[in-house]
């Protein structure tokens, strides 16, 4: 955009006069919607400038101020996403109190074992894990235990470079932060001594110099530390600034690693080696690490030495059966909801229908919230069945969407290739069908074709996520082949393929559709 179009962007509304062929004026309105410039004739559609500008004023005016006129329905939403912790998990029990046996040890100034977390999406290992480490740091400050709980989520900084990087820079911070509480202390103990030395007496000090000398340390200590920048140092010069951070003074350290599975898929075990080595080497501090898993398996992709040292103790959280989910969204809904404005059905649906999708409490609670939500923009007083039915609705499509658009683009001009042959009335597609278009979307958008075997990978992958349904069948003497059908909404699934850059390239694309002669 030129210089000319940031300093006389016309108003919303500002209209033009242009000449007609007939040399008669017509009004015409200049609409911007989402970047889009287009010339609107007012004419055409009936309407006159006076008549726009007071629809417009109609429209505009007062917009939250009918939308807050109906009642709220929640009364803290916040409860029911994944990332509250709740005050008490139910059905959880067993798992919380494993949990702590295992880390009781770190009150005691001893080195906790490594602790593994198994366990589907939605069965409460995080917020198990981040409850219990809450109730470890608030015990450590009542006995005055120096105790600390580092969480990472792995899905994010799933690296080793940023893993060090962020532990070191929250040891930096914490550290710079205990330097200042000592130097407040120490001036204090300093000026008090300076008028009565007895005030040393049953100290580290001998003397008010001894003092200083102790004060002038912790200042070059202070000005020596420096943060990690999140990219650019030496992978050692890394762990070497974490290691250092750590054992600057003692206290016991447990590192949740949140997803763990994720950064060993990314860049191996080496960060898992080094930190689970750590111990024989520090001097001053203890460190343990949580791990939290969705995959029972990843530890077979583990060198052994990593997998005996990581894996001390195992903790499974098994799926919520539809009884336990109810439990936990009866518990969450007292909260988040004023009363009397759920209907009797919404729990035991949300709980049913989460239960489907194997015990996933973050299912339920999401879907308690999505009703709740469509419920409010319906102005209604309570959440109703019908309102849970939708909500399941909105959310799968989310999640289709979601899955879409995080799909790699060859995945993606596969995906699209099966949209163009259904929307042309091919059911049954099969490979061959799918491969041929497949070519063709290449070749407009200058992308590299993958071999007819990859692509069937490709759509074993798909059918996987749930986004096709491909099935093997027998065709007699000619072989066996793939018959594939879309699992998802034809017209939402192609609108998120075209939003992206490349693939809308070939969006006017016509496949040629072979006729066939099914038996």
């Amino acid at each position: 955009m030129d210089e000319t179009d940031h300093n006389e962007k016309p108003a919303d509304d500002e209209t033009t006069s242009t000449d007609t062929p007939d040399g008669t004026d017509s009004t015409v309105a200049t609409d911007r919607i989402d970047g889009f410039s287009g010339d609107v004739d007012l004419d055409d559609l009936g309407l006159d400038e006076e008549d726009d500008d007071s629809e417009t004023d109609e429209a505009s005016r007062g917009l939250f101020d009918d939308l807050l006129e109906g009642e709220p329905i929640f009364e803290n939403k916040e409860v029911l996403r994944p990332s509250y912790t709740p005050h008490k998990l139910p059905h959880r029990e067993e798992q919380i109190n494993s949990m702590a046996t295992i880390l009781v040890t770190a009150l005691r100034g001893d080195t906790p074992s490594n602790i593994l977390i198994y366990g589907k999406t939605g069965t409460g290992k995080t917020a198990s894990a981040k409850f219990v480490s809450e109730e470890l740091e608030t015990t450590s400050q009542k006995y005055e235990v120096p105790c600390e709980v580092q969480y990472i989520n792995c899905e994010v900084t799933d690296t080793q470079y940023r893993v060090l990087a962020q532990l070191a820079n929250k040891f930096i911070e914490q550290n710079e932060a205990y330097i200042e509480g000592r130097l407040e202390e120490l001036g204090e103990r300093r000026d008090a001594a300076a008028e009565d030395p007895t005030e040393l007496d049953g100290t580290d000090f001998g003397s008010v110099a001894a003092v200083e000398n102790e004060i002038a340390t912790l200042e070059d200590d202070l000005e020596e530390f420096a943060s990690v920048p999140m990219t650019g140092w030496p992978t050692d010069r890394v762990y070497s600034t974490f290691f250092d951070a750590v054992d600057y003074h003692e206290r016991v350290v447990v590192i949740m690693l949140d997803e763990i599975d994720k950064l060993v898929e990314k860049s191996g075990d080496d960060t898992l080696y080094n930190l689970s080595r750590m111990n024989s080497e520090l001097d001053n501090s203890r460190v343990s690490i949580m791990g939290i898993s969705n995959d029972l398996k990843f530890t077979d992709f583990l060198d052994p030495r990593v997998k005996s040292s990581l894996g001390e103790e195992e903790i499974v959280f098994p799926p919520y059966d539809a009884t336990q989910l109810r439990d936990i969204l009866q518990h969450r809904a007292e909260t988040a909801f004023k009363s009397d404005t759920l209907s009797e059905d919404v729990i035991p649906l949300c709980a049913a229908f989460a239960a489907q999708e194997h015990g996933d409490a973050r299912r339920a609670l999401d879907l308690l919230r999505t009703a709740g939500e469509l419920a409010e923009r319906d102005r209604t007083e309570t959440v109703e069945e019908t309102h849970v039915r939708k909500a399941q609705e909105k959310i799968e499509l989310d999640r289709v969407v979601e899955v879409v658009r995080t799909l790699p683009t060859q995945s993606k001009l596969v995906l699209y290739a099966t949209i163009l042959l259904e929307k042309n009335g091919v059911h049954n597609i099969n490979t061959g069908e799918v491969f041929n278009i497949y070519k063709r979307l290449c070749e407009e958008i200058d992308a590299d074709v993958l071999t007819q075997r990859r692509v069937t990978d490709l759509i074993s992958e798909l059918d996987m996520l749930g986004i096709v349904n491909a099935v093997v069948v027998s065709k007699g003497r000619y072989g066996r082949t793939k018959e594939i059908n879309l699992s998802v909404p034809l017209d939402e699934t192609e609108a998120v393929l075209l939003s992206d850059s490349r693939v809308g390239q070939v969006e006017d694309a016509q496949p040629f559709v072979q006729a066939r002669f099914d038996n």
